[in-house]
């Protein structure tokens, strides 16, 4: 059967820390209550997405990458992971406060768990006035400073502290401590992972267990880079209807598209898959003359064998661009 571009069902993910706004404001449709994160295409183990719309219908992510290989990822991209898909696209919301946390890189991540490791990015789409984000140490401390922290229940007086607001992009490389905050909305491209070491999380207790979360405190020191840099927050210069340079990584190419008009974007050079996920606006997505709309808090996947697509504003509209 012919591939087109892949829309699919998000997967909801109860958290201690979740709120409302995937409903709110991103319009879901999921139920309960303290829902974190919407997993919007994921390869996941038990977790694969599943196409919401056309004759592919019904199929997992999977699937469709055991039967269409490099057609749906590119050839070079097939090579290098086979039909594992390599990214894992999410929204999250976080009403209070994430745990403190680090991920490993892929050789440990493969060593402990067989898993890829969980480089990632953040995009923040809306943030309370008061909104923070936890990304690296204040200044370089080593293993005996940093245990001490951990002892004492004083690791908060050496993390850094960023005011979040709309538009900001955070880099996270696995090694990275970090922790979203309070208040905070924004859309995660990582690696296809689902290891978390959590180093700090507030002694809270979970509702639904009547238990503190586990700590992987052991499993967290060999793995964290305690050295600190000067600015974690990603400056990039967007310029209206082109794709602009956002957060470019081994692990994934990252670009902002800022739409006031129709653009033309020309894939035929990008030897992967590519994903669009619209963080503001709504617009229609036209790709050998089928189209496709879409709107804020909703991602596409585009297969390899496209070339060409247009992109059509209803309104003034920002995509993520993605690619490997």
């Amino acid at each position: 059967m012919t591939l087109y571009p892949l829309q699919f069902t998000p997967i909801s993910k109860y958290r201690i820390w979740g709120g409302k706004k995937l409903n709110s404001v991103l319009h879901k449709n999921f139920e309960g209550t303290n829902i974190g994160e919407s997993w919007e295409i994921s390869d996941v183990k038990g977790d694969e997405t599943i196409v919401s719309k056309g004759h592919l219908a019904g199929r997992t992510l999977q699937s469709l990458s055991k039967e269409y290989k490099e057609k749906l990822l590119g050839k070079k991209v097939f090579q290098t992971f086979g039909v594992e898909f390599p990214l894992l696209i999410k929204f999250i919301d976080a009403e209070k406060p994430l745990s403190i946390q680090v991920h490993p890189h892929d050789e440990v991540a493969k060593k402990r768990h067989d898993s890829f490791g969980k480089n990632e990015m953040w995009y923040v789409m809306a943030a309370d006035d008061e909104a923070e984000i936890i990304v690296g140490f204040k200044k370089e401390l080593n293993k005996n400073e940093y245990q001490q922290h951990l002892k004492s229940n004083t690791i908060l007086d050496v993390l850094n502290v960023v005011k979040a607001k709309a538009g900001d992009a955070f880099n996270i490389p696995t090694g990275r401590v970090h922790a979203i905050g309070s208040g905070v909305l924004l859309a995660e491209i990582q690696q296809t992972s689902d290891v978390t070491y959590r180093i700090f999380d507030y002694n809270r207790v979970d509702k639904r267990t009547g238990e503190e979360r586990e700590l992987h405190n052991d499993l967290a020191l060999d793995v964290l880079n305690f050295n600190a840099e000067e600015s974690y927050t990603t400056a990039y210069d967007p310029i209206e209807n082109q794709s602009s340079k956002l957060i470019h990584t081994q692990y994934f190419t990252s670009n902002v598209i800022v739409l006031t008009k129709e653009v033309n974007r020309d894939y035929s050079e990008i030897d992967s898959f590519v994903i669009l996920i619209c963080v503001e606006g709504k617009l229609t997505l036209e790709a050998e003359g089928i189209n496709f709309e879409m709107k804020k808090g909703e991602s596409i996947l585009i297969p390899a064998v496209f070339n060409e697509i247009k992109l059509l504003p209803e309104i003034h509209s920002r995509l993520i661009e993605v690619y490997i």
